[in-house]
């Protein structure tokens, strides 16, 4: 079934030293496995959750019968030592720079994991690799790394209640947009009291892209392939209007800002994002002050009704009457991306 899945993906690979790349392109695969390209290859490739099957370990509304979000997707581990915990070397998936580091296992949900930043076609995207054994020797912020260079080994660290059985080691792997500069802020003043023991590189500052998305664009689009492009083409959810012209996400995502020749005429007075349904961005346009008067900040200005049945668990907008507002994660993403 995964197998047809892969190829309705149009996903071609060719082999590289010991991984999996996508002829041409920026991102590699962060491990040795390849199952992911093999006809039947998804429950050797895809870590379930332990009531789960492996489609529990794709990216998207995967959990708890489709009201949970996973913001990556889970890669199981192929090789194992003597004591049966994994082995595995995992991958910077593209060129970069390590942003951070964190080796205590007992202060995320992540365990041990690093965070790499990458420029790519003018996007700033970042990769997570989670619950990890161990840190490859000599890896500090600021280091640059090459796609394919080793930065740790896989394992099955966290600090969640249960714990994840030697059988389900895994690579957490997550290409992410940073949503904010000051995060740290942010949290201090909306939740008083609540630890921050990550800073700016908390998860919670981070939504994720689906990899499988990025790779199977790669793989149709080979040497045409544009990571701003791919996101435009993300299916939008709705749009939302802020009224705030500071925003950090316009440095970091710059080609997916749009022209208006009003707005630079008349100057901007706020942004119309464009959002899927993850939350991340995908298309942002300018607005001048004659465009949006009498709109508040926060307004929701389009939903996509199918997006939304098919894609439930972010919790993003909720009917008001015979519109729509802001739900609960809504208002909270906006917040953040405004503060």
């Amino acid at each position: 079934m995964f197998g047809a899945r892969c190829r309705r993906l149009g996903l071609a690979i060719v082999m590289g030293v010991g991984m999996a790349v996508a002829v041409g392109q920026p991102f590699h695969l962060p491990t040795r496995n390849q199952a992911l390209f093999e006809t039947g290859g998804a429950a050797r490739y895809f870590a379930p959750t332990a009531v789960g099957d492996w489609t529990s370990g794709l990216y998207g509304c995967v959990r708890s019968n489709g009201g949970q979000f996973h913001e990556g997707i889970d890669i199981l581990h192929e090789h194992t030592n003597r004591q049966g915990e994994p082995t595995d070397p995992v991958f910077a998936t593209a060129d970069g720079r390590v942003a951070y580091v964190s080796s205590n296992p007992s202060l995320s949900n992540y365990g041990i994991y690093i965070i790499v930043e990458h420029q790519v076609d003018g996007i700033e995207i970042h990769s997570i690799y989670a619950h990890l054994s161990a840190v490859e020797p000599g890896l500090r912020v600021g280091a640059r790394v090459r796609a394919g260079q080793a930065l740790g080994t896989m394992g099955r660290t966290a600090n969640t209640r249960s714990t994840i059985s030697k059988e389900r080691a895994h690579l957490h792997f997550e290409l992410a947009i940073r949503l904010s500069d000051r995060f740290t802020a942010w949290q201090k003043e909306r939740y008083k009291g609540q630890r921050n023991d990550h800073g700016e590189f908390n998860g919670r500052n981070f939504l994720g892209l689906d990899p499988i998305d990025v790779f199977r664009e790669q793989a149709a689009r080979q040497s045409h392939f544009n990571l701003a492009t791919m996101m435009r083409g993300q299916a939008e959810l709705c749009r939302v209007l802020v009224r705030k012209t500071n925003l950090a996400i316009l440095q970091r995502l710059g080609p997916l800002v749009e022209r208006n020749p009003r707005a630079e005429r008349e100057g901007t007075a706020g942004y119309e994002l464009a959002l899927n349904y993850a939350g991340v961005p995908c298309r942002i346009v300018p607005r001048a002050p004659s465009e949006i008067a009498g709109r508040k900040d926060g307004d929701v200005l389009s939903v996509n009704e199918k997006e939304l049945r098919e894609h439930r668990c972010r919790d993003l907008v909720t009917r008001s009457g015979k519109g729509w507002q802001l739900a609960r994660s809504g208002t909270q993403l906006l917040d953040l991306l405004t503060y």
